[in-house]
């Protein structure tokens, strides 16, 4: 096996798990109980999914100048995406939404 193929192994391994992570964010997001938690796994798990997809695109591109774009745009959803989910988190407490608790199930 030469780098080349290794490279797209790799990267192709990166961009699959980080679908996964996506799909258990999505699945989360429809599952669980109230705003609150699914902007959690909304912001927690989707991030980390894009974040390791991006990853996987920059190891199949190589050294190049597309990888550094790509590793500007995974700081800058490092960044920004836990900022929007606090901010959201603390609109949805402004407008008195109320976090789902266990008593709340019977």
């Amino acid at each position: 096996m030469n780098l080349t193929t290794i490279q797209f192994l790799a990267g192709g391994v990166l961009m699959m798990v980080g679908l996964a992570f996506m799909l258990i964010g999505s699945i989360g997001i429809l599952r669980l109980p109230d705003f609150f938690s699914r902007t959690h796994a909304a912001s927690k798990v989707d991030t980390v999914g894009i974040i390791v997809l991006l990853v996987g695109i920059a190891v199949v591109e190589g050294a190049t100048i597309n990888s550094a774009k790509i590793l500007v745009a995974i700081i800058f959803l490092c960044l920004t995406n836990p900022v929007a989910a606090h901010a959201l988190a603390r609109a949805a407490l402004a407008l008195k939404i109320k976090p789902w608790t266990r008593e709340e199930e019977g």
